[in-house]
């Protein structure tokens, strides 16, 4: 049996991954899928200096205090970021690597050169950034059936702005071999296919796709649980 840490992405909390871990764990896996720190149930935690490098210290340090080895670490979205990022501090307990539709940038690249069209706006304080409920309804959650996107909506939140300001640092992420796969789901606007295909090129990771939107959580949990697992 694996040991599964499940990173999510902007907008969400380890909520979003609650159909997988179920899944996986009556597999008989053991499953962590934490909320980062100034996301969803931790929201009002929210303050500056949170960044994907802070976010992938404390997942860093989950592997630690949790004694986990021979981890398959999956990022969604900008935890494809964090993913990375934790690989690099961990190495010697990572096992495997998922990148669910994932961001995975270069030293140095932004989110925003990557994402495009985004209708973020800023949150009070201008601590977080995000589309606005309406805009989550329309485009983020457009593809799920009307139950899944009203319980995805309850719980969307914004982001910590820090992870669109802040360059990705990676120091020798990209140089190093990884077991490693990408899944993209081929009706999802961002990331993109090309950058997909990059991570899949640089890290040699197995390609697969899935034909539905940027959340296959929500909408294949199954498929994705299944694909999780097959490596």
């Amino acid at each position: 049996m694996a040991n599964y840490v499940l990173i999510h992405g902007s907008y969400q909390g380890g909520w979003i991954w609650k159909d997988v871990a179920g899944r996986l764990r009556a597999a008989g896996h053991t499953v962590y899928a934490p909320s980062l720190d100034g996301c969803g149930e931790r929201k009002d935690a929210v303050r500056p200096g949170i960044t994907t490098e802070t976010h992938a210290d404390e997942i860093a340090q989950l592997l630690f205090y949790e004694d986990l080895t021979d981890v398959v670490l999956v990022g969604t979205s900008s935890g494809g970021m964090v993913a990375c990022r934790v690989a690099e501090l961990a190495r010697e307990r990572i096992g495997r690597l998922v990148f669910v539709d994932a961001l995975a940038l270069l030293p140095g690249e932004k989110i925003r050169d990557i994402v495009t069209r985004s209708t973020a706006t800023a949150g009070p304080g201008g601590l977080t950034a995000g589309p606005t409920r309406e805009d989550a309804a329309n485009r983020l959650f457009a593809d799920l059936d009307p139950k899944t996107r009203a319980w995805a909506l309850d719980r969307y939140t914004q982001h910590p702005i820090g992870i669109y300001e802040s360059p990705v640092r990676l120091e020798k992420f990209w140089s190093l071999p990884w077991q490693a796969s990408v899944i993209w789901c081929r009706r999802a606007q961002n990331p993109g296919e090309a950058h997909q295909r990059r991570t899949a090129e640089r890290l040699k990771a197995r390609w697969t796709e899935l034909d539905t939107g940027h959340y296959p959580m929500l909408s294949m949990p199954a498929e994705l649980a299944a694909l999780l697992v097959a490596g």
